[in-house]
């Protein structure tokens, strides 16, 4: 008999093991850039932490049918919550995007993301196969997709639209549905991208394009950033300048070093060995990600695991594409160690939703059925 419960030991500690190493390391990361101090970014940081992680242990305990039976009446609660922050939603930064919940700042948004995915999955569950050829597929996706991707882009927020975009089409792509409609997509997009740049951004939008291309151009205005996040990066070098001795976030020439720009003001300080350690705990916890869609023999958890899987593949690549120069900025946190309550909700529900179907596969498994 094994000395480990069985409780303990069926757990998914393959990522586990490195989502807890993101964790603890974002805090230490979140306390240098306080300048040495627990509060107010690395203490909260771990409190949320070991909240979510409740929640997400809780969410194994729920059934595929309640998941099916919840996935409208969570988006359409998730759509309302968009509404309502144009309604009354709270100002930063030029930007209306959050609710005041008083204990929090709830940034509705983050929640489609996950919501999505469940709503798409639910659709294409109960979607016969030999429909997802027919305009009966692709139409009533895009009006789901579309209602809330409006409602961010009007905040404005394109970041998160684009995510909410980027989750529903995989979705889409591993329901089936031809490729033909991808690449006409693709193409329609490539037309249209230079009347979205020019008619559908705000000025500020336009710039961190136009400045992605040439940061040098205005080292001190939309370029500050990227030049900033760069500097960081590279003044690491191998080993880094050694922990709670980053000049850049400690001088505040670094914006947003516990949020945004987190994986810069650890790599200052790690170095290239702490951002190879980083890249390969997300890789581990995509892989199992994409292995736990990979094994579910039913149709709506293969679509729910892919969707979340690749929701936290977005989050991850734009924002380290983001700092290291290669793609616009556009306020994409760092899963799971950038400092942020809605964005770590999300991530988090992403992670339980993942555990959760692979907790169906093994029940899956070991009572032969398959539904």
């Amino acid at each position: 008999m094994s000395i480990v419960p069985a409780p303990v030991a069926r757990q998914p500690w393959g990522m586990l093991f490195p989502l807890f190493t993101l964790i603890v390391f974002g805090a230490l990361v979140l306390y240098s850039a306080a300048g040495g101090s627990w509060e107010p970014y690395a203490a909260s940081h771990l409190v949320r932490f070991g909240v979510f992680l409740v929640m997400a242990i809780v969410m194994t305990l729920f059934s595929a049918n309640l998941v099916k039976f919840a996935a409208y009446p969570v988006y359409v609660l998730v759509l309302l919550l968009l509404m309502l922050v144009e309604a009354m939603g709270q100002i930063n930064g030029g930007s209306q995007r959050w609710l005041n919940l008083g204990f929090m700042q709830l940034q509705p948004s983050e929640l489609m993301k996950p919501a999505i995915v469940l709503a798409l999955a639910r659709f294409y569950s109960d979607l016969p196969v030999g429909m997802t050829s027919t305009w009966r597929a692709l139409v009533p996706a895009g009006v789901l997709i579309g209602l809330p991707v409006a409602l961010v882009l009007v905040q404005p927020d394109l970041g998160t639209s684009l995510a909410i975009l980027f989750g529903g089409g995989v979705v889409m792509f591993l329901a089936g549905l031809p490729m033909r409609w991808f690449a006409i997509l693709g193409a329609a997009g490539a037309v249209l991208a230079p009347l979205a740049f020019f008619f559908g951004l705000k000025p500020y939008q336009q710039r961190r394009v136009t400045t992605l291309l040439d940061p040098a151009s205005d080292p001190l205005g939309a370029g500050y950033h990227i030049t900033q996040s760069k500097i960081a990066i590279g003044s690491g070098g191998l080993t880094g300048k050694g922990f709670n001795e980053g000049s850049q976030s400690h001088l505040q020439y670094l914006p947003e070093p516990h949020t945004d720009f987190v994986f810069a003001s650890m790599a200052e300080e790690w170095g290239f060995v702490g951002g190879l350690v980083v890249l390969v705990c997300f890789a581990l916890i995509l892989r199992w990600g994409l292995l736990v869609a990979r094994r579910s023999n039913d149709r709506f958890g293969k679509l729910v695991a892919g969707g979340m899987a690749a929701t936290i593949f977005f989050y991850v690549a734009v924002n380290l594409l983001m700092v290291m120069g290669f793609a616009p900025v556009v306020g994409i946190p760092l899963p799971f160690m950038s400092h942020g309550g809605s964005s770590m909700l999300t991530n988090m529900i992403c992670i339980g939703t993942l555990m959760m179907v692979n907790r169906w596969n093994s029940r899956q498994g070991s009572s032969g059925l398959t539904r």
